[in-house]
């Protein structure tokens, strides 16, 4: 990560975007975390009424909950009846190579539901899943029933303060007062809570309870089969009023340990998942953390290197034995504060920054509450070792498995905002799923791999009558490799990511066919815009794979060069010999096929001149006639939380940064941005990270402009607002 001088107050610019809060709002929780775990709390700075946060059921699976505890590391799979292979799936489509194998579907998707589904993909789309870890809330004594609920306490009001990572939550349970502080250290998966209230003395306590791996859509924990999971506890370390106990969990192949520690405190296992936390006898006062731990079984990972505090080396979470020697300079979850408190002033400082607060448009303030917020929420959720999944590490969708077509959305901005070490660990993941993907292409008659689409940690393709047809995930290794050495270009990270770039080069050079026009894409493909499904055996050459092929196949010969290699004959033949998009009334289509182009889901023809920079495929001119065209009506119900960003890139390398401006707001159902910062899509998936992360990509772009763009600075803003901005990358 590149430093400079700080001319922007960065401290100011982060704390007027503080998460303050004074009500229960079912939508907007807080969140804090690492980017390899992260913990959502509610109003009580724990997980104290989960079922006020609800996240709405999909088909008949069971709803789920915003206030989830997960880690990249945490994954689980349900024993499956019989052994399931994709072989039933497969269906052989025509190409212009002949029949060809693809991952298809006995079952249908429509309108992202699953329909007629065999149990077989069922289990293959749900499995490996992610796991919730485990809910820590509040529990009230003397009650047969002794969660809380949100009458049992008034006078709430919770500040999420930015620039520490920390969550001071303060209400008054039945007229006691109660002080919560809430923070996750950066270096590993521990939380740190510091209780004040006299509501202590009177038997308030804290539950720890854990569910068994769910295969529900959203819904990352089931809570009915406390027979196929089991949790052990066991004191192992006391040294005065200092504790420690090691909390051992086992889900079929996957386990992990939950450490807690604290100072006057005491712990019982009061169920057969379930422990509690109480106050030492006369004490108003509980200071305690709680780790979880990864162990490294059947289908958890080992420990990964990503996230904000960085690890060393894989697997470099401390072992449990070493965790269970408390430091006893500090009383546990005050010392998990101070760690985060210490932290994310670092965080803060590094990498890039914009501030708006000197123009007057209110507009601007904004943008920069958006961009702030989504620096914070993109840290903890999106920057460690796996691609992250659509909803990060608050609640699942699509079972916790990740889109390789959004992982650009998650992490290129990383890169362009300065902070290249979050985009690393992640991108290295696709080396480990080489080999797989080698044989998905060579399945298919080509060289090179061809990247998964909805996956988990072991990148095996999920059943799919479309994710399995989608391409435009194939370059995006190339272009994130691309933006990394752009901003921290060395000798090391060529080396590193050359099989990456390269094979996917192959792959992508091998798919494109010859014809008399030119090299053509498809049949059988999807396009980035989904709408074409039900043709995806006839359709050919959507306009932003067209260019993202001549691209991406060009910057892969430039890593030759500066390797030192010749370069590659076929990828620049191919690059050169790409066909023009189709243009029908003077504005790009989706695809040169009819219906050319149908006015649902993501107008992605404009990520060919806006994502990407200008290739010879593209004409500003009927680009602009085309940003024109969709700005003038669309079905704006069914696009995306990235899709506005989309359109603020296309404005702005058209100099167009009024229209850029009014995209990034469009008031759009999809586009709405709560007070924690998330971007909210729907009821079952009440938070994209995409849309924040294209956010950031299209910020840095309109600030820190773009090879070759105009000389003016943030020439992607108005010229009459005042944009303060440091450390950014410029846009390629």
């Amino acid at each position: 990560m590149h430093s400079q001088p700080t001319v922007i107050n960065r401290e100011a610019l982060v704390r007027r975007h503080n998460v303050e809060q004074d009500s229960l709002d079912p939508r907007s929780p807080a969140s804090v975390g690492n980017g390899e775990f992260c913990f959502t709390m509610d109003l009580t700075g724990m997980q104290s009424l989960p079922g006020e946060y609800p996240v709405a059921a999909r088909d008949d699976l069971p709803p789920g909950t915003l206030l989830g505890t997960q880690a990249q590391w945490g994954w689980h799979s349900i024993p499956p009846e019989q052994e399931y292979t994709l072989a039933g799936s497969t269906v052989i489509y025509d190409s212009p190579r002949g029949p060809v194998p693809y991952v298809d579907m006995v079952g249908a998707i429509v309108d992202g539901r699953e329909t007629q589904s065999s149990r077989a993909e069922t289990w293959l789309r749900a499995n490996p899943h992610r796991l919730d870890l485990g809910r820590i809330g509040f529990a009230l004594p003397g009650r047969d029933a002794p969660a809380l609920t949100r009458d049992d306490f008034t006078g709430a009001h919770q500040v999420l303060d930015l620039w520490t990572g920390t969550a001071t939550s303060i209400f008054s349970l039945h007229g006691s007062p109660v002080n919560v502080t809430t923070a996750c250290r950066l270096d590993r998966d521990e939380l740190g809570f510091r209780i004040l209230s006299p509501a202590l003395t009177d038997g308030l306590a804290v539950s720890l309870t854990f569910p068994y791996g769910s295969e529900g859509w959203h819904n990352a924990a089931d809570w009915n089969r406390p027979a196929a999971h089991t949790t052990t506890v066991e004191e192992r370390h006391a040294a005065g009023p200092r504790r420690h106990w090691l909390i051992s969990r086992c889900l079929d192949g996957s386990g992990y340990q939950v450490a807690v520690s604290g100072a006057g405190l005491e712990l019982e296992q009061a169920g057969p998942h379930e422990v509690l936390i109480r106050a030492a006898k006369g004490q108003d006062s509980l200071d305690f953390s709680v780790h979880f731990i990864s162990t490294g079984q059947g289908d958890c990972l080992p420990r990964g290197n990503g996230g904000i505090g960085g690890r060393s080396v894989p697997g470099s979470e401390p072992a449990p034995e070493l965790a269970a020697a408390p430091d006893v300079a500090a009383a546990p979850g005050s010392a998990a504060i101070a760690a985060s408190r210490t932290a994310w002033p670092e965080f803060w400082k590094s990498g890039g920054a914009v501030d708006l607060s000197g123009t007057a448009d209110p507009r601007a303030g904004e943008i920069e509450r958006r961009t702030v917020l989504s620096q914070y929420l993109t840290a903890i959720n999106c920057s460690g070792s796996l691609p992250p999944q659509e909803t990060g590490l608050v609640c699942n969708s699509w079972r916790g498995r990740f889109h390789l077509e959004m992982h650009w959305w998650h992490a290129a901005h990383f890169a362009t905002w300065n902070r290249t070490e979050l985009l690393l660990p992640a991108l290295r993941w696709y080396a480990s799923v080489l080999e797989p993907a080698r044989q998905t292409a060579k399945a298919q008659g080509f060289d090179g791999v061809r990247w998964p689409k909805q996956v988990g940690p072991d990148g095996r393709e999920s059943p799919s009558p479309i994710g399995t047809f989608l391409i435009w995930q194939q370059p995006h290794p190339i272009h994130l490799a691309e933006l990394a050495y752009r901003a921290e270009p060395s000798q090391e990270l060529l080396e590193e990511f050359a099989a990456v770039v390269f094979e996917t080069a192959e792959f992508m050079a091998a798919f494109a066919h010859p014809t008399d026009r030119g090299f053509e894409l498809g049949p059988p493909l999807v396009p980035a815009q989904e709408s074409y499904e039900s043709v995806r055996g006839t359709v050919t050459n959507p306009t932003f794979e067209l260019a993202y092929w001549q691209w991406a196949l060009r910057v892969a010969n430039t890593w030759r060069e500066r390797l030192g290699l010749p370069a590659e004959g076929t990828w620049a033949a191919v690059a050169d010999g790409m066909v023009p998009p189709r243009v029908v009334d003077g504005v790009y289509a989706a695809i040169d096929v009819e219906p050319f182009t149908i006015r649902t889901d993501h107008p992605s023809m404009l990520c060919a001149l806006g994502v990407l920079p200008r290739t010879d495929l593209v004409d500003p001119e009927t680009m602009r006639a085309t940003l024109a065209d969709v700005l003038a009506g669309w079905d704006w119900d069914s696009t995306w939380g990235w899709d506005y960003p989309v359109m603020a890139m296309t404005a702005a390398r058209l100099e167009a940064p009024e229209a850029a401006v009014d995209a990034l707001l469009m008031d759009a159902a999809k586009n709405l941005v709560l007070p924690n910062g998330h971007n909210r899509q729907t009821d079952s998936l009440p938070l994209y990270l995409p849309g924040n992360g294209g956010l950031l990509a299209a910020v840095a772009l309109m600030a820190a402009g773009w090879d070759g763009g105009p000389a003016r600075h943030a020439p992607g803003f108005p010229a009459d607002w005042t944009v303060a901005w440091e450390g950014l990358i410029p846009a390629p």
